[in-house]
């Protein structure tokens, strides 16, 4: 077994030879970890707690820790990880409670990236995906193959159906559709040249003069992008900047902010 000097594990905990144990890692009584496990190092496991084979957790993520919930008083839920999972650093992780049915599922194949957390009596499904800072309240079901995008918070009780896809910092309050993409609105503009920033960088008056003229003709004028670029060639003292500017549109093939 290769254990860090550094880590401690209870002698309540059943680890196998074939893991790996590293730095300053605890697993705590009522954990048992399957064959092939790897904790990178300051994983914390609580238990009771039980993990398949061949999962990977990163450092500080804290796993079967006690539902956040203030009903909680201490009684022997469990959380239970199927396997080949990644679980990515500071994933938090939370046992079930007696009135959700006491235990905290994941799946097998799935990818939990950094911060995200899974709330207490949820459910996920195999080969889903939580995207860094995804956040599941309690009683959160996640079917299979769905991906939960980066700063999702998910409501209580809420289900995400089957090969779904959240876009990145959606609020869901309600069921999410199988097959579906969901997401926000984008209402996201660009509001005109960054002053206040170019000027602390020391650009000459002379140059923000130019590139806030060409902001002006990308933003403020009725052409469309194509037209407007047209406009800002035809321009043979643009400068430089505008240049870049151009370049960088130019070079776009997801399309630019307006």
């Amino acid at each position: 077994m290769n254990i860090h000097p550094t880590a401690i594990i209870d002698s309540g905990a059943k680890v196998p030879a074939s893991c790996t144990v590293g730095p300053y890692c605890v697993i705590g009584a009522g954990v048992e970890v399957g064959e092939r496990c790897r904790l990178a190092s300051h994983v914390v496991v609580e238990g009771p707690t039980k993990i398949g084979v061949d999962n990977s957790f990163f450092p500080f993520s804290a796993i079967g820790m006690a539902p956040q919930d203030i009903s909680y008083r201490g009684e022997p839920t469990r959380l239970e990880i199927g396997d080949h999972n990644e679980i990515r650093e500071c994933v938090t992780i939370s046992r079930g409670t007696l009135k959700g049915g006491g235990v905290t599922r994941v799946g097998d194949h799935v990818l939990i990236m950094a911060y995200a957390h899974i709330g207490h009596d949820s459910v996920i499904g195999d080969h889903c995906m939580l995207v860094n800072g995804a956040t599941l309240g309690g009683h959160v079901t996640v079917e299979e193959w769905a991906v939960v995008g980066a700063l999702c918070p998910v409501h209580q009780y809420v289900r995400i159906g089957a090969h779904a896809y959240v876009g990145g910092g959606t609020t869901i309050t309600q069921d999410v559709l199988p097959f579906s993409m969901t997401s926000a609105a984008r209402n996201t503009h660009a509001y005109g040249m960054n002053k206040v920033g170019l000027e602390r960088r020391g650009f000459s008056a002379e140059r923000i003069r130019r590139i806030h003229h060409a902001y002006k003709t990308l933003l403020a004028s009725k052409m469309n992008t194509s037209q407007a670029l047209e406009k800002l060639k035809g321009k043979t003292d643009r400068g430089e900047d505008v240049d870049m500017l151009i370049r960088f549109i130019e070079a776009s093939e997801r399309g630019v902010i307006k």
